[in-house]
C-alpha cells in the first residue's frame, strides 16, 4: 500500500459528480452515453470553490493548477 498524505475517495453513487455538474452526456461514434467530464477544482481552507478548470486537456493542466494554486494559498 502507498502512504498518502490525504484521504481517497469514490462517488460511487455520483452523488458529488451532479453536484458540480461532471456528470454529463457523452457522445463516441455517434454513441451517446453518460460518463464524467474530466474537470479540476480547487477547494480552498474555508470549503468553498476557489478556482474551477472545467473540460480539461491533459497537456499542461498539472503546471496551470500549480501556478493557481501557488497565488491562492
Amino acid at each position: 500500500m502507498n502512504s498518502l498524505p490525504f484521504t481517497l475517495l469514490a462517488d460511487e453513487e455520483r452523488t458529488a459528480c451532479e453536484k458540480y455538474g461532471v456528470w454529463i452526456e457523452k457522445s463516441m461514434y455517434g454513441r451517446k452515453y453518460m460518463g464524467v467530464q474530466r474537470a479540476t477544482f480547487f477547494i480552498d481552507k474555508r470549503g468553498q470553490i476557489a478556482a474551477a478548470w472545467p473540460k480539461v486537456k491533459v497537456k499542461g493542466h498539472a503546471e496551470e493548477v500549480a501556478a493557481a494554486v501557488g497565488e491562492l494559498t
